[in-house]
């Protein structure tokens, strides 16, 4: 998947944080809009998903299914009403729906995964350094093995966590 980045000024991404809190968070609201912008809509759906701020839905359960709920929705670090919005959210093709505690996980995964690219990126400059200057460069060939077996294990733990939150969202 692609990745587009740009800067803004601090108070135009305040009030858009804000606005993007109640679609699905800001990088949800980025893809809708650059979906319709582009008219890329992949469900009917997003048609129908508006910029605006939230508004109240009353349902009516049993005494016993809002004990399951409560339940259910505490399993996922979450209320009664985060839970019911992030299904719903779900269902209407909204993308995976994440606890904060997901996504303080993942955030930390990217950290770690940066911190990695930067020691190889700065190890290939020392190497790339000593060969410009004839010094020989050795090469722990197993070192780097190792490592990269170490990086595409931590992948895919990751990719399998991403899985199994898509999935329970999705319904799998």
């Amino acid at each position: 998947m692609a990745f587009l980045g740009f800067h803004i000024d601090d108070a135009l991404a305040e009030k858009f944080a804000a606005m993007a809190a109640n679609e699905g968070g800001k990088s949800a609201l980025m893809r809708r809009l650059v979906e319709q912008t582009v008219g890329d809509r992949k469900s009917p759906a997003h048609e129908t998903m508006a910029t605006s701020p939230s508004c109240k839905v009353t349902i009516r359960l049993r005494e016993s299914e809002l004990r399951l709920l409560a339940a259910v929705a505490a399993r996922r670090g979450m209320n009664r009403t985060q839970w019911i919005a992030s299904i719903v959210r779900a269902r209407l093709g909204s993308p995976v729906q994440q606890t904060h505690d997901e996504r303080q996980a993942l955030r930390a995964v990217a950290r770690e995964l940066n911190r990695i690219g930067g020691n190889i990126n700065q190890i290939a400059h020392a190497a790339n350094l000593h060969r410009l200057i004839g010094r020989t460069v050795k090469i722990e060939a197993a070192a780097i093995r190792e490592a990269s077996a170490r990086i595409e294990g931590a992948l895919a733990e990751l990719r399998a966590a991403l899985k199994r939150n898509a999935d329970y969202w999705e319904g799998g």
